[in-house]
């Protein structure tokens, strides 16, 4: 590859990335909107059907339904408040990051790391894949 090259492929990876961020933060100040009302059945609305969900509980879920039923059990009062960190676009219909997600709760915070893909959909951009991991 040549210099003008390796600089227009730079370039265009960098706008593709910044494009990302956008979407993804976006999505992800909508999910935040939701989670923070409560309702479990609109945050969950946010998923794919076939959206793999791991959460801080042990086990796994998939699809809109289980994970609303996830956010049943989150502790009442619970907020979140996330950023992305990072956001890459992986095809035309699809992106990946990494976000920081603090859960504020009445006995103290828990900040986790929040790696996910998004799809476009025919409703928009859906979550496809989610999981947290404590720091």
């Amino acid at each position: 590859m040549t210099t003008a090259n390796t600089a227009a492929h730079t370039t265009a990876d960098a706008n593709a990335n910044a494009k990302a961020t956008q979407v993804l933060g976006g999505l992800l100040q909508e999910w935040q909107s939701r989670f923070n009302e409560p309702d479990p059945e609109r945050a969950a609305a946010l998923f794919t059907e076939d959206a793999l969900f791991q959460g801080l509980f042990p086990d796994p879920v998939t699809g809109p339904g289980s994970i609303a039923g996830y956010y049943r059990q989150v502790p009442p009062g619970t907020r979140a408040v996330a950023r992305v960190l990072h956001a890459y676009r992986g095809g035309d219909d699809w992106i990946g990051g990494l976000a920081q997600v603090v859960f504020h709760q009445h006995d103290g915070d828990i900040p986790v790391r929040l790696s996910l893909v998004a799809v476009r959909a025919d409703a928009g951009w859906r979550i496809r894949q989610y999981h947290v991991s404590r720091l």
